[in-house]
């Protein structure tokens, strides 16, 4: 053992797990400042952390702090998905625009410049820099050594084995997602070996791998935390459940399950696809998401946050409280990395980047396709055309009176109240109450001009780049003193799940799919989707559902990576190669004419808040991206891998196209 005391643990396939060591001898483990500070002084060993059973249990609590967070909050090296010089994948969708021009984001994706030659901050998911290895390598640190530890209970040994287990399934199904079938390791290493192989698995055994490990884990894990103020945010038999369902559903979307592999004449690589359709695989979702709902309705524990009024605004505060709040009772799994004030951009900076209140102005812009994939409140589709030809642009976002003195009054949301949630419109207001969903504060003045907007739209640059702004997970000073998760995932995306395995499957039905999708709806107060679209006959026509099913969760899970992964697993170039757009808005003055003025400290007090505008599409160009002009090459599907791994040789075979 003596001569690789030193030697740390760096598999030769180049996975870097630096953050723990092979050898037990005298080399520090690194666990992190939340377990250094807890620590003895002198050094930390393999033997001291499991010889010990608070150390065991703080060495669990880190691995849960190596999961994958969505919300680009600070510069950090070793988890690039959180560092906001990256950005968030939804920025590449139709969904939105990163208005910062050197994130990894708007340069090699939006200028169609990446290779596999990629370093530092230029993947959207960078293969050895978030934490994948690291998590694996403890993962099995923790299972390999948790029998000697003394002070554990056996049950306890197994709960905790087991919850290592659905972190292990996440960590490699969020590589999965981004790279297709991958090496899968199963224990430790022990240093001493000369070589290694470490072949890329198929995606089959990839997929198969993964659900085994959370069927391990729910066979043993209780359905709910036993005590919600201390274990919220552990993992849970549903949580496990729900996981299995998500990657299931993945797994036969189309970009794996199809006739012909995403990549023309890569036939014979079974890391990228199944090598043909599987109907059964939707079988096997469906399967997975009845054993979920069937338990649900048994057990209970988890159901959508439902609003106590029948306002729009009640609604909003429904869905807010859903996503949001770290006790809300639709999150069934979720991440959390800070315990201090949010708002302390030393310790975490989404807010300071990306709200519009703020100042660095940094964000995602919601475009205008995003804002007319809301319907109107009552569930009717909203049509820009026709609602242009009614003469009703005016209360496509909200209706009210203005006044001089106490601005916009008797404010009446119009749309769908997820879209306030998601997208900061003309005349909405700042706040919203956490407790009676009372709006108040003053409104956003998003037109040429106004408080809010500026001149942003004109140069495409700021919060209102595209006419509109950000507010998930941002909410302003509605946030102060208050902590943002990550909802890894919520009851209302196990609802759509289910809904699209009900139409995929061949034992499904499509009214059950569309009463589904209906829950969803009804918990913002809306129709549901088969009776306000009739033209769409979503009962038998199975392509228009699953377009619907897609828009509505855009809706539902905007700014939860749900749209990225919806476009890659449909292979929906077509989408990917759409121009986007945003929204001028033009004040206009009682006589008609354009006013490029801000109400707020200018004309308040001698003129009413403004209520009637002009509006206009434009091109986004600030940047343009490279898929608009020159095609979207499926290559784009799935991520390269870095090509210094690929080139060690131990059988890491790379994506087609890269």
């Amino acid at each position: 053992m003596k001569k690789y005391n030193k030697w740390i643990f760096n598999v030769a396939s180049g996975l870097a797990l630096t953050s723990v060591i092979a050898t037990s001898c005298v080399d520090e483990i690194k666990f992190g400042n939340s377990f250094l500070e807890k620590a003895p002084g002198g050094s930390v060993t393999k033997d001291t952390v499991f010889n010990n059973a608070e150390y065991t249990r703080q060495f669990l609590t880190n691995l849960y702090g190596m999961q994958y967070y969505g919300l680009p909050y600070k510069n950090v090296a070793n988890q690039e998905s959180s560092n906001n010089y990256v950005g968030k994948p939804e920025a590449l969708t139709d969904l939105y625009i990163y208005t910062y021009p050197s994130a990894g984001i708007t340069g090699p994706y939006y200028q169609g410049t990446h290779t596999a030659n990629y370093g530092k901050r230029s993947d959207k998911f960078d293969y050895l820099r978030n934490n994948i290895w690291e998590a694996v390598r403890g993962v099995w640190m923790l299972i390999e050594n948790i029998d000697n530890v003394p002070g554990l209970g056996e049950d306890e040994k197994v709960s905790m084995v087991a919850q290592a287990k659905c972190i292990l399934a996440s960590r490699y199904f969020d590589v999965f997602r981004h790279y297709g079938g991958i090496p899968l390791i199963k224990g430790t290493f022990s240093g001493t070996d000369t070589s290694y192989e470490m072949p890329r698995n198929s995606v089959e055994e990839t997929v198969n791998y993964m659900v085994q490990l959370l069927d391990e884990a729910a066979a043993v894990l209780p359905w709910t935390v036993e005590t919600p103020a201390s274990e919220s945010g552990r993992w849970t038999r549903a949580a496990a459940l729900a996981y299995k369902c998500r990657i299931l559903q993945f797994a036969a979307s189309p970009l794996f399950n199809s006739d012909q592999p995403y990549y023309p004449g890569a036939t014979g690589n079974p890391a990228i696809w199944y090598g043909g359709y599987k109907p059964e695989l939707w079988d096997r979702c469906l399967e997975a998401c009845e054993q979920f709902f069937n338990e649900l309705a048994s057990k209970g524990g988890y159901s959508l946050q439902r609003a106590k009024g029948t306002r729009p605004e009640d609604y909003r505060l429904a869905y807010r409280a859903g996503y949001a709040n770290l006790d809300s009772p639709e999150v069934l799994i979720n991440t959390r990395v800070i315990d201090i004030d949010a708002f302390k951009s030393s310790h975490y900076n989404w807010h300071q980047w990306g709200d519009p209140l703020m100042s660095i102005h940094r964000g995602y812009s919601p475009t205008q396709e995003y804002m007319e994939m809301f319907p109107w409140k009552d569930g009717m589709p909203f049509d820009w055309d026709k609602t242009k030809s009614e003469g009703k642009l005016d209360e496509m976002f909200l209706k009210g009176t203005g006044t001089a003195s106490d601005g916009l009054i008797n404010i009446e949301l119009t749309r769908d109240p997820r879209m306030y949630e998601e997208i900061i419109v003309n005349g909405q207001q700042e706040s919203l109450d956490w407790t009676t969903g009372n709006m108040s504060g003053y409104c956003f003045e998003s037109w040429l001009g106004g408080k809010s907007a500026g001149n942003g739209p004109t140069s495409q640059t700021g919060s209102f780049a595209t006419g509109y702004a950000p507010i998930k997970f941002l909410m302003g000073n509605d946030m102060l003193r208050r902590y943002v998760h990550w909802p890894c995932i919520r009851i209302a995306e196990l609802h759509l799940i289910y809904a699209e395995a009900l139409c995929q499957s061949s034992r499904g039905s499509m009214d059950k799919a569309i009463a589904q999708v209906d829950i969803v709806r009804a918990r913002v107060g809306m129709k549901g989707l088969a009776e306000c679209n009739p033209d769409k006959n979503l009962q038998s026509n199975k392509d228009a559902f699953i377009e619907e099913l897609l828009r509505e969760r855009a809706c539902e899970l905007g700014m939860e990576d749900a749209r990225f992964f919806d476009l890659i697993r449909y292979k929906r170039a077509d989408v990917f190669e759409k121009q986007l757009h945003g929204l001028f808005i033009y004040r206009l003055d009682d006589n008609g004419v354009r006013r490029d003025l801000p109400w707020r400290g200018n004309d308040e007090g001698k003129m009413a808040y403004p209520t009637h505008f002009e509006y206009e599409k434009f091109e986004l160009n600030n940047p343009t991206r490279y898929w608009w002009t020159n095609g979207f090459d499926p290559k784009w599907y799935l991520s390269p891998f870095p090509s210094t791994e690929v080139n060690k040789g131990y059988g890491l075979v790379q994506n087609p196209g890269w």
